[in-house]
């Protein structure tokens, strides 16, 4: 039974305090900023690979950021061996 009252009298004490923290946080003021809320995630680039009869490879890009596309065409071209 002892231990059942001290457990109480901590739990009323602790949310006593935890009342009286949340009481004095009433002046929070929350703003917007734009310059934030205009952060987007970049789009990846989108290929769009295309093949011939005579088994040659063409492709078209897409995307947001010009210097990921010059990036992507970098690759396709090391690796499909296209100059």
């Amino acid at each position: 039974m002892g231990f059942l009252k001290g457990l109480s009298v901590v739990l009323l004490i602790l949310w006593c305090t935890g009342t009286a923290v949340s009481a004095e946080r009433t002046d929070i003021q929350f703003t917007k900023q734009p310059e934030i809320q205009q952060v987007r995630p970049q789009k990846p680039v989108k290929i769009r690979l295309h093949r011939t009869a005579k088994g040659e490879y063409s492709w078209d890009l897409n995307g947001d950021n010009v210097d990921e596309i010059v990036n992507t065409d970098k690759k396709l071209r090391k690796l499909l061996k296209v100059q």
